[in-house]
């Protein structure tokens, strides 16, 4: 049994969530509408105020078990992201390193002989403040590929830290070259 799957996801005032016929579990609210699969049969119940989720009767095989409290985890998060919504930091660390918005389009200068540019898919926003790059939209997976997608592109280096790296992440360094003794 899912200890995650068997708990009731609270629907806040503002929320509607409705089961479409193709298994897709539409969540509407505020900021925007998620859709969540839902995976193996599992059928959702939809009351006034929670939602749970529940396996087929009699059916307990184990991808099923697996299945269930990641369904309701992604349901959670869907319902958090159209109330909320979710937000990755990423901090820029480096001399010369910077970022810039131009016409949509993140601009990254980030040491190479050109400029590094990233378009961002149509449910993501970006926006930069001084040296932190601000990713945010309501789908959790799709922030987080945003935001790894960006930090890919320059990783912050074991020596001195330099690169794009997320805020609050520590990067373990590495002793440099160290001078030896002469040798005599």
């Amino acid at each position: 049994m899912s200890k995650i799957g068997k708990k009731a996801i609270e629907i806040p005032i503002g929320v509607e969530v409705s089961l479409k016929t193709d298994g897709l579990l539409c969540v509407k609210g505020p900021k925007g509408e998620v859709m969540v699969n839902m995976r193996g049969g599992l059928i959702p119940r939809i009351g006034k105020q929670t939602i749970t989720i529940d396996p087929p009767a009699g059916s307990l095989y184990k991808q099923l078990k697996s299945t269930w409290g990641t369904t309701a985890a992604l349901v959670a998060n869907a319902i958090e992201g159209v109330t909320k919504g979710f937000e990755r930091r990423l901090e820029i660390e480096g001399v010369g390193l910077r970022a810039s918005i131009d016409n949509g389009e993140l601009v990254l200068q980030l040491g190479f002989s050109h400029l590094v540019r990233y378009v961002p898919s149509s449910n993501v926003n970006i926006r930069v403040e001084k040296n932190i790059i601000v990713v945010s939209g309501i789908d959790r997976a799709v922030v987080g590929q945003a935001a790894a997608d960006i930090r890919s592109l320059k990783k912050p280096e074991p020596y001195k830290g330099k690169g794009i790296r997320y805020q609050g992440e520590t990067i373990r360094r590495k002793a440099g070259k160290k001078a030896t003794a002469a040798a005599s």
